[in-house]
This record gives C-alpha cells, sequence and structure tokens, in this order.
C-alpha cells in the first residue's frame, strides 16, 4: 500500500505535494477558486440587471464573464496546470473545445444557408395543395 505523501497529482511539484498532504492547502486552493466563482456569478446577475451599462454591450460582458468562470473552474477544481505530466489532459481539452466549435459553426452555417434558401413568405399563401 501506497503512504499518502506520495499520492500527487499528475503535474504537481514536490513542494505542492507535500503542501496538499497536511490538507490545509487543498482547502485553501478550493476555498479561493469558490469565492472568485461567487463573485463571477454574482457579478453576471448584476449586469443583467443594471441600468448603468450600455445595453448593446451586455451580452459580451457576459460572454467574458462566462469564459472567466470556466477558467477559474479549469484551474481551481479541475486542476488543468501547464505542469509537464498535465499534457494530456490539456489535449483532451482542446480537442472537446474543437469538437463543440466544429458543431457549434456547423449548425450555424447549415441554419444560416437552410434561411437564405427558404421561399419568401409573401408567396406562401398564393401556394395550393
Amino acid at each position: 500500500m501506497t503512504s499518502l505523501a506520495n499520492d500527487r497529482a499528475p503535474g504537481d511539484t514536490e513542494m505542492y505535494a507535500e503542501e496538499r498532504s497536511s490538507g490545509s492547502y487543498g482547502a485553501f486552493i478550493y476555498t479561493v477558486g469558490l469565492f472568485l466563482a461567487v463573485i463571477l456569478t454574482a457579478t453576471s446577475f448584476w449586469v443583467t440587471n443594471t441600468a448603468l451599462l450600455w445595453p448593446p454591450g451586455i451580452p459580451l460582458g457576459l460572454a467574458v464573464l462566462a469564459i472567466a468562470q470556466m477558467g477559474i473552474h479549469l484551474v481551481f477544481f479541475l486542476h488543468i496546470t501547464t505542469g509537464p505530466d498535465n499534457t494530456n489532459n490539456v489535449l483532451a481539452l482542446a480537442f472537446g473545445v474543437l469538437i463543440v466549435a466544429v458543431v457549434l459553426i456547423g449548425s450555424l452555417w447549415i441554419i444560416s444557408d437552410l434561411n437564405a434558401n427558404m421561399m419568401p413568405s409573401i408567396s406562401m399563401p398564393n401556394m395550393q395543395m
């Protein structure tokens, strides 16, 4: 049976593994991540309910806050780091982002093409079945 001192996440350095074995480092990291996630969530709700911001800029602000929220979750909760042993996790994440982007862009392309090739609605009443 291995000891808990040798049990460390891929990409962690020895210094972090020693600090994490005490338990206080992990609790601190999760607390900071939770605090940042709650602040970003509260800011998102504030942005949608305030009249202080320029209304056409609100969707862009929400998109920025959503991307920041994803970054917080990746770093603090999923422990995606730039360590040498974390390459597979980063590649899997990049592949997932690529697949989501291809599906979204492809869907928007198909919807746009279908919309361009639809018959005008003015000629619909003239059609007989």
